[in-house]
This record gives structure tokens, sequence and C-alpha cells, in this order.
């Protein structure tokens, strides 16, 4: 079974940056109809794709211009580096690796 624990959330006004971080645990994967990467859930709203990798290792984006997502060679580790957030941004962000979620880690913004 694997573990993922995201860490990095926090209060932060808008304009700010933050740097997501997660790390796989454990051993073993499931399959999961979801790609690897980062996903949002704001208050009101259902769980919606922030960013991910393709199988190709090719990344996809909710808004590029302010997301970026990377990962370790061993893709245990994953980042995610929002710049430039906005009040909407708000939200727990789940990361997804292995076919496992994590607890996530909640961002507010707010001025």
């Amino acid at each position: 079974q694997v573990q993922i624990v995201e860490s990095g959330g926090g209060d932060v006004q808008p304009g700010g940056s933050l740097n997501l971080s997660c790390v796989a645990s454990g051993s073993g994967s499931v399959s999961s109809k979801y790609a690897e990467g980062w996903y949002r859930q704001s208050p009101g709203k259902q769980r919606e794709l922030v960013a991910a990798f393709f199988s190709s290792g090719n990344a996809v984006y909710k808004d590029s211009t302010r997301f970026t997502i990377s990962r370790t060679d061993d893709k245990r580790t994953m980042y995610l580096q929002v710049n430039n957030l906005r009040l909407d941004d708000t939200g727990v962000y789940y990361c997804h690796n292995y076919g496992y979620w994590g607890q996530g880690t909640q961002v507010t913004v707010s001025s």
C-alpha cells in the first residue's frame, strides 16, 4: 500500500505564490481513472484537475500560465508551483499518485 502526504498549503494573499509537495511512501499501486497529479476541491464544487501527467510524461493544466507541476525522477515526490494566486484558487489540494489519494492540503487565498 502507498501513503500519500501533501504539504505546503496555507493562507496567502491574492497575487502570492505557493509550492505544494506530495510524497509517496510504501509500495504497490492500484489502477485509477485519474491521472497522476494535483486536483482541487473548492467550497461547493466538485474535485477538479489542476495539473497532471499523461502516461507519456507530458503535463496537462487547468491554467498553464500559473501552475507548474514537476516530480522527482523516481516519481515519488510531486510538486505544484502556483503563482499569482486568486481568490477562486481557495480549496483543498489533493495529490494522486500510484492510484492513491492523500488527505489534502488547504490553500486559502484572502485579502
